[in-house]
């Protein structure tokens, strides 16, 4: 039976991806999740079960800029996982978009990170 729903349809995506993608601890999973009002991203070791770091914009220093769901809220996001993912001593990552198109804040937060330092 076919969905058509389009918060479904994410989830199968991302299911398929999962089933390949994992992230380990010298190369640990940057995850991404939006909802409507926020986005937020992970840096998680799949093999320990453990989230390494993680930023949102709920976060105390980007949530008082003013910022919520946009592009430019997760331009802030890409930098301040970045930067909290080096100071852990974290690098390299596989880039896990959780069944999102690689467009609008998805992308920001990507080439933000990349950016600020983060390799994937």
């Amino acid at each position: 039976m076919a969905r058509f729903n389009k918060s479904l349809n994410r989830k199968a995506r991302h299911q398929r991806v999962r089933k390949n993608l994992s992230g380990t601890p010298e190369r640990p999973r940057l995850s991404v999740y939006k909802s409507n009002a926020n986005i937020y991203a992970q840096i998680i070791d799949d093999v320990n079960g453990v989230t390494l770091v993680s930023a949102s914009t709920l976060d105390k220093e980007i949530k008082g800029e003013g910022v919520g769901s946009n592009v430019e809220s997760a331009k802030k996001v890409g930098e301040a996982i970045a930067k909290r993912a080096l100071d852990k001593g974290v690098e390299n990552v596989v880039f896990d978009r959780s069944g999102y198109i690689y467009h609008g804040k998805v992308k920001e937060l990507a080439e933000s990170a990349r950016e600020a330092g983060l390799k994937f």
